[in-house]
């Protein structure tokens, strides 16, 4: 089950700093950049097979402590920050619970196969065709 906003926000913690980029004098001065770190074990609305998808699929961008951590910092104001990396939380989540259906590879028709050696003959007999006789 995917948790909602709410729930998110009870769990996970924000750090603040400052961030680079556009802003001009506001970049010297507000802590606008948030990173969203995310604990995937202390979850409970999560269950025990859901957080072992999660910690497979996204393994590479868990920490070694199994913290998740999120950064946002294009906006000027923290709070659209916070948002954004909520957001970013909820879809990743989302992305790595959908299960993939495996696909199942199909028979190649009669009709495609007598085609293409019909097109094989047809093509050979026309390069014959082109061909000096010879005098043997």
């Amino acid at each position: 089950m995917i948790p909602n906003r709410e729930e998110i926000l009870k769990v996970v913690t924000f750090k603040t700093s400052r961030s680079g980029g556009k802003g001009g004098q506001n970049v010297n001065k507000v802590s606008s950049k948030v990173e969203l770190i995310f604990n995937l074990e202390s979850s409970e609305y999560l269950s025990d097979e859901e957080k072992l998808i999660i910690k497979t699929k996204l393994e590479n961008r868990l920490d070694s402590e199994g913290l998740l951590h999120i950064i946002s910092q294009e906006d000027r104001s923290q709070l659209l920050n916070k948002e954004k990396t909520v957001a970013k939380l909820i879809d990743l989540l989302k992305r790595s619970l959908v299960v993939q259906i495996k696909r199942k590879p199909t028979k190649i028709p009669k009709a495609v196969i007598q085609k293409r050696l019909k097109n094989k003959s047809v093509n050979a007999e026309r390069k014959e065709s082109r061909k000096k006789p010879g005098f043997d």
